[in-house]
């Protein structure tokens, strides 16, 4: 059975862990990929960022603070968008295969957001991380 409260999407890429770290962790290769907004971003336990993302007319303030960094293996951080209840945690893990390297990323507490937002739904949030994940991440990663 699936379990609606956790989204967990996986993929492998053909960049060794180092690469793929980079990509997921500086700032200058996260805009080119993932958030365009974000202003700052450091991998280090306690460092906070926030940054505002507009989807047609609705305006979400998102804040993160980052809750584990393990150089070249995990970053996880705490997910939050001020003036909307909820709190949740996204981690990525990074495991050296074959050639390449394994991506899992896990986003835990999306039950805690508004149920009575469509853009909080565990589907949304399923579709957005397949698409950062499988798509933009991949495709980035291949043309380096």
């Amino acid at each position: 059975m699936l379990n609606k409260n956790v989204v967990i999407v996986e993929q492998f890429y053909n960049s060794s862990p180092e690469e793929v770290w980079k990509a997921i962790t500086n700032l200058s290769e996260m805009h080119k990929w993932y958030f365009r907004e974000l202003e700052s971003f450091k991998p280090e336990t306690g460092f906070t960022t926030e940054f505002t993302m507009k989807f047609d007319d609705k305006v979400y303030p998102h804040i993160w603070e980052v809750t584990e960094a393990v150089p070249g293996k995990k970053i996880a951080y705490r997910w939050q968008y001020r003036g909307f209840a909820g709190d949740s945690v996204v981690s990525w893990e990074l495991f050296p295969e074959n050639s390449g390297t394994r991506l899992v990323l896990t986003h835990t507490g999306i039950e805690t957001f508004p149920k009575d937002n469509p853009d909080f739904s565990y589907d949304s949030c399923s579709a957005g991380w397949n698409i950062i994940i499988r798509e933009n991440l991949k495709k980035y990663l291949e043309e380096k």
